[in-house]
C-alpha cells in the first residue's frame, strides 16, 4: 500500500508539472484518499477519480463555464477496476479553479454518458470523485464528489492588501488634516525648507499646457493652503487612475484571472483601462488645442506638432515597447507592428486633426443664455459625418468582408469555440485583415483566447480594424472636452451633460448587446474593440469623469492624489514600466512562483514605486514632453 501511495503522489506531482495535462491508471484507492495533496500550481486543484466499475473504462471530460459554445475537452482515461482484487483504478487529474466546471464521465467501451457534475473547485484543494454501482442496483451508476483536503482562500492576499493601502490612505488624510493647523504647518515647513526647482521638460500627448503659477506647489506654505487652480486636475487624475491600473495589470495583477484580459467576450478589470486612457486623451486634445491657439500658435504650426507627436508615439511603440523583444534581438522577421502606443499615435492623429479646424471658434465661447440641448453637437456636424463614416466602414468590413474558410460577420474566437466549427477564424475580418496586410509574424502571437479557446492563430488586439473604434472612443472623449469648454465654470451644466451622454451610451450598449455577454448583436469584446465595447466603456468613462470632476474640481474634497502625479507624466510612466519591468526593484526572484500572494506583493510594489517616482518628478517639476 505504501508503494501504491508513493506511486500515486508521484503521478499527481508529474500531472501538475508544466506540460503534463493528466496522469492516469494508478491502482491506489485507499492511498489516494488519505494522501496529502502535492504542492499544486496556481489556479488548479487535484482531482482523484476512482473507478469502481468492474468492466467499464471511463473517459473524463471537462467544460469551463467561461467557454462559450465549447465542447467538453478530454482530461483523462480511467481504466476499469480490477475485478479480482475489487480495487478501484484511480487517475489523478489537474482541474481549473478560475471558473466553474462541468465534469462529464462517459463509458469508454459502450460510449454511454454516465454522469455530469457542475462544481467550482478551490485552488490547491484535493478532491475525490468516486464512480461505482449503486448498492441494490446492477445498472445505476453513482458519481460522488468529496473533499479530501480543503482548498486555500486565494483571495485573502487581496483583502490584506486592501487593508494595508486603506491604512496608508488614512494616515495620509490624517497628516493632511494636521497640516491645515497653522502651528503644525509652520513647524513642519521650517524643518523641511523645501528648495524651489523648476525644470519642465514634458507633458503627455494631448494634455493642456500647465497654467498654474510655477511656484504654487513649491512653497511649503502654499502647498498646504488652499490656492486657486486653473488647471483641471480631474483630467490628470482620471488619466493617472487609468494608467496605474494599466501598470498593475501589465505587471501581472497578482495572477488573478479578473486582472487579466477576458478570453473573448465580456469585461474584466484589465479591459477597462486602455479605453479610458484613450477617452481622456480625446478630452485633453480639445482643451490643449484651444489653449495653444489662444496663445497665438497658428493652425499650421499646431498641425505639424500633431504630426510629430503621432510619429514619436508610433516610433516608440515599435522600437522601444515591443513584446517581441522576448523572442530575441528585434528584427524585421519578428517585429510586432501594432501595439498600444502605435494605436495611441494613430488615434491622437485622427482626433486632433479632426478637431483642429474647429478649435478657437465661437462655439467654444461661454454663452450668455443656457444653450439648446444640441449646441455641443450641431456646430461640429462635419466631425460627426466623418465619425459615422468611419463607423460605417468598420461595420461593413466586419460583417460583409469575405474571409476564407469563415462565415461572413464572424465575431468569435475560433479554436474550440462555436463547437470547433471555425478553428482558424479567430477574430473574423479583424484577424484576417491584420494577417493579410501585416503578416502573421508581425502581429501578437499569444492572444488572450489561446488558453481557454485553444486558438492557434496569431491575433492582435491592437490591430488595424479595431483602431477605427479607438478613434471613436477618443472622439467621445473629445466630446467631453467640448462640453468643458462650452460650459466653462458652469459645473451643473457640465455634470448634467456628462450624465446625459453616459445614459445615451448605456442605451446604445444595451441595444447592441441585448444586455447579454454573448447573445447580443455585437457583444462587448476588447480583442475586437467592438462598437458595443466602445459605447459601454464610454458610458463608464462619462460617469467616472463626472464623479472625479465633482470631487476634485468642484467641491475640492480630493486633490486627485496619488493618481494625479502619474497622470501628469503618463508617457514616461508607461514607457518606463514597460522597459524596466524585468529589472529590480520592479521584479525579483520569488521563493514560490505559484503563490498569488507573492505575485501580488511584487506587482503592487512595482506599481507603487511608479507612483512614488511620478510624485518625485512632479515635486521636481520634471515632465517628459513629446
Amino acid at each position: 500500500m505504501a508503494a501504491a501511495a508513493a506511486a500515486l503522489l508521484a503521478a499527481a506531482a508529474a500531472l501538475l508539472a508544466p506540460g503534463s495535462p493528466w496522469a492516469h491508471g494508478q491502482d491506489a484507492w485507499g492511498a489516494g484518499r488519505r494522501a496529502a495533496p502535492p504542492r499544486g500550481r496556481m489556479d488548479q486543484a487535484l482531482l482523484l477519480v476512482h473507478n469502481a466499475l468492474p468492466a467499464e473504462g471511463l473517459r473524463l471530460s471537462a467544460l469551463s463555464a467561461a467557454c462559450y459554445q465549447c465542447s467538453p475537452q478530454l482530461l483523462a482515461f480511467i481504466p476499469a477496476s480490477n475485478g479480482s482484487s475489487r480495487r478501484a483504478s484511480t487517475a489523478a487529474v489537474a482541474v481549473d479553479t478560475q471558473h466553474p466546471l462541468t465534469l462529464q464521465l462517459d463509458g469508454f467501451s459502450e460510449n454511454r454518458a454516465l454522469c455530469k457534475i457542475h462544481y467550482h473547485f478551490g485552488e490547491s484543494g484535493n478532491y475525490s470523485l468516486e464512480v461505482k454501482i449503486q448498492s441494490g442496483s446492477t445498472q445505476t451508476v453513482s458519481c460522488d464528489l468529496s473533499v479530501n483536503e480543503d482548498p486555500i482562500n486565494s483571495y485573502l492576499p487581496i483583502l490584506f492588501a486592501f487593508l494595508v493601502y486603506t491604512g496608508i490612505l488614512a494616515l495620509v488624510i490624517a497628516g493632511h488634516l494636521l497640516m491645515k493647523i497653522d502651528p503644525v504647518r509652520n513647524w513642519v515647513c521650517k524643518r523641511l525648507n523645501p528648495r524651489e526647482t523648476e525644470r519642465v521638460i514634458n507633458s503627455e500627448p494631448g494634455s493642456p499646457n500647465r497654467v498654474d503659477s510655477p511656484s504654487s506647489d513649491l512653497s511649503c506654505q502654499r502647498l498646504w493652503s488652499s490656492v486657486p487652480r486653473q488647471r483641471l486636475r480631474s483630467l490628470d487624475t482620471f488619466r493617472g487612475l487609468s494608467l496605474i491600473i494599466m501598470v498593475f495589470v501589465n505587471y501581472g495583477g497578482g495572477k488573478y484571472w479578473f486582472f487579466k484580459h477576458e478570453s473573448w467576450n465580456g469585461l474584466t478589470v484589465a479591459d477597462l483601462v486602455f479605453p479610458w486612457f484613450v477617452f481622456i486623451m480625446g478630452t485633453s486634445v480639445s482643451l490643449s488645442l484651444s489653449s495653444m491657439l489662444r496663445r497665438g500658435s497658428s493652425k499650421k504650426k499646431v498641425l505639424l506638432k500633431i504630426l510629430w507627436r503621432s510619429f514619436l508615439l508610433i516610433l516608440l511603440g515599435i522600437v522601444v515597447v515591443n513584446p517581441n523583444y522576448c523572442l530575441g534581438p528585434l528584427s524585421w522577421d519578428n517585429l510586432r507592428i501594432p501595439g498600444v502606443l502605435q494605436r495611441l499615435g494613430f488615434t491622437y492623429l485622427v482626433v486632433a486633426a479632426l478637431q483642429l479646424p474647429f478649435s478657437g471658434t465661437a462655439a467654444e465661447n461661454v454663452p450668455e443664455m443656457p444653450p439648446p440641448a444640441l449646441q455641443d453637437i450641431l456646430p461640429y456636424w462635419p466631425q460627426w459625418v466623418f465619425l459615422l463614416t468611419l463607423e460605417a466602414i468598420w461595420l461593413c468590413l466586419t460583417f460583409l468582408l469575405p474571409v476564407p474558410g469563415c462565415p461572413r460577420g464572424y465575431l468569435g474566437p475560433g479554436g474550440i469555440g462555436d463547437f470547433g466549427k471555425y478553428p482558424n477564424c479567430t477574430g473574423g475580418a479583424a484577424g484576417y485583415i491584420d494577417r493579410l496586410l501585416l503578416g502573421e509574424k508581425h502581429i501578437y502571437q499569444h492572444p488572450s483566447s489561446s488558453v481557454l479557446y485553444q486558438t492557434k492563430m496569431p491575433y492582435d488586439p491592437e490591430g488595424i480594424l479595431g483602431t477605427i473604434n479607438s478613434a471613436v472612443m477618443a472622439f467621445l472623449g473629445l466630446q467631453a472636452g467640448k462640453i468643458i469648454l462650452l460650459y466653462k465654470d458652469q459645473h451643473k451644466q457640465i455634470m448634467s451633460r456628462f450624465f446625459i451622454w453616459s445614459i445615451v451610451m448605456g442605451i446604445i450598449s444595451a441595444a447592441l448587446t441585448k444586455c447579454s455577454k454573448n447573445e447580443g448583436f455585437i457583444p462587448i469584446n476588447k480583442n475586437l474593440w467592438s462598437i458595443s465595447y466602445v459605447t459601454t466603456l464610454s458610458c463608464f468613462a462619462f460617469i467616472l469623469l463626472l464623479l472625479i470632476y465633482y470631487l476634485v474640481d468642484v467641491k475640492r474634497l480630493w486633490s486627485g492624489a496619488p493618481f494625479f502625479y502619474p497622470g501628469m507624466n503618463s508617457i514616461l510612466v508607461y514607457i518606463g514600466h514597460e522597459v524596466f519591468q524585468n529589472y529590480f526593484p520592479f521584479k525579483w526572484k520569488m521563493q514560490d512562483s505559484q503563490s498569488h500572494a507573492e505575485h501580488l506583493i511584487q506587482n503592487l510594489t512595482a506599481t507603487t514605486l511608479w507612483v512614488l517616482i511620478s510624485y518625485v518628478l512632479y515635486r521636481k517639476r520634471i515632465f517628459w514632453k513629446i
